[in-house]
């Protein structure tokens, strides 16, 4: 695989969804101890990409492979058909152009983003476990508890940094990555979907999953929906305005009422993929075509 000049990633084979790199500098250090060297990431070596974007190396091990089919997904034939239909149109106009999933926490950046990463064949990555592995603790959680929220935001913002150098890339990113302004500069040299999930539907979710990895929604006595919910709404008042600033919204709501469901927690993972693939595909074309009529 060719790779051009030292700040691309241009790699249409897979990437382990759950393996990522570890920054040995460039961001954030822990004031307690160094961070440990570069590791290796992905699947056993076929093909390596070495990327170095300023102050960090991030190598990642390609292992071409076929696609696996639609059954991971499990969809019918036809919503796999629209899924691939979609996603060669969107590829049209994406000329590699990274694709950011923002929102709340919970609701779903990351199972829909590895839809999205297969359909339109490029990596996945999770910016929070980018974050952990760079620091070498194993929850978001943890960090927030052994150095600060402020910490992980900075490791955050140069994780983002590093991704808008390269191309072909899906990034899930944290709930809260919204909040900074630098990491709008760096995600709009790709292209931001939000996922907008009504907050009942929200909390309901994290409620059946637990709020341990949420450090944010702390633990009060009371009704756990109830507490959720609170917190939830708090936070959406104060990041509503940034989620809003995405190139493409993908409500959840609105595909609910297209689907005739009365609760969005009906709505499938390929369902929410396919909207956003559909939403995606009137950006790329209305911003192609306007790009256009400026040099008729």
């Amino acid at each position: 695989m060719e790779v051009s000049a030292a700040l691309s990633l241009q790699c249409s084979s897979w990437i382990g969804p759950d393996k990522v790199a570890r920054r040995s500098t460039g961001l954030a250090r822990p004031p307690r101890e160094r961070m440990p060297p570069l590791v290796r990431v992905g699947y056993p070596r076929r093909d390596e990409t070495s990327i170095r974007t300023g102050r960090a190396e991030l190598k990642i091990y390609c292992c071409y492979k076929k696609p696996s089919g639609w059954e991971n997904f499990h969809n019918s034939f036809d919503e796999a058909l629209i899924l691939q239909s979609k996603s060669e149109k969107v590829l049209l106009h994406l000329s590699g152009r990274c694709i950011y999933l923002v929102g709340m926490m919970g609701s779903g950046k990351t199972t829909v983003g590895k839809i999205l990463s297969e359909v339109l064949q490029y990596a996945f990555f999770d910016s929070d476990k980018l974050v952990e592995q760079a620091v070498g603790v194993s929850s978001v959680a943890q960090i927030f508890k052994d150095y600060s929220e402020d910490f992980f935001r900075d490791n955050e913002s140069q994780v983002l940094k590093d991704l808008s150098s390269m191309h072909r890339l899906v990034v899930a990113t944290g709930g809260g990555a919204v909040i900074r302004p630098i990491n709008w500069k760096h995600m709009r040299k790709g292209i931001t979907i939000w996922l907008d999930v009504p907050l009942d539907a929200l909390a309901r979710r994290i409620i059946a999953v637990g709020t341990a990895s949420r450090p944010l929604l702390h633990q009060e006595p009371g009704d756990p929906y109830t507490n959720v919910f609170m917190k939830l709404t708090d936070l959406s008042e104060k990041r509503g305005k940034a989620y809003a600033n995405a190139d493409v919204r993908v409500s959840l709501e609105h595909i609910a009422a297209k689907k005739g469901h009365q609760d969005a927690s009906a709505l499938t993972p390929t369902d929410i993929a396919l909207e956003a693939l559909m939403k995606m595909e009137d950006y790329v074309t209305e911003k192609a075509a306007a790009l256009s009529r400026r040099f008729v």
